[in-house]
């Protein structure tokens, strides 16, 4: 079983609103938090900071930073027992095929080796 992981950046819509709310809970924490809270304030402000560059690096950049990953299992595809079993047998009745057509003269023996060959080389 294979896996297969996709990562996911939000729209620049959703970043730019982020980008706005970020920057005016900075402003709070710095003219209001700080001064009545003290390091609680300074700890709002730092966090506020820390999600107005998040949401600014996807707004502004292409590369961004994605917040969701997406994993995705693929079985690994195996032929089935009898897909493969009807697969010979098409090549078979295919080789009896062009040696019929050989045999009653319709080919030539080059034109049947190179039947033969080619049917040969799918398997």
């Amino acid at each position: 079983m294979s896996k297969k992981q996709i990562k996911m950046k939000p729209g620049k819509g959703q970043s730019a609103l982020g980008l706005g709310v970020g920057i005016v809970m900075c402003l709070i924490g710095l003219f209001v938090a700080v001064p009545a809270m003290g390091a609680f304030g300074l700890l709002w402000t730092i966090i506020a900071l820390i999600i107005t560059v998040f949401h600014g690096m996807n707004v502004f950049t292409d590369k961004g930073i994605p917040t969701h990953e997406i994993t995705i299992e693929e079985e690994e595809k195996t032929e089935p027992r009898e897909t493969a079993f009807k697969k010979e047998l098409s090549t078979a009745s295919r080789l009896e095929e062009a040696k019929a057509l050989y045999e009653a003269g319709l080919i030539t023996s080059d034109e049947y080796e190179a039947k033969r060959k080619q049917i040969l080389e799918e398997l």
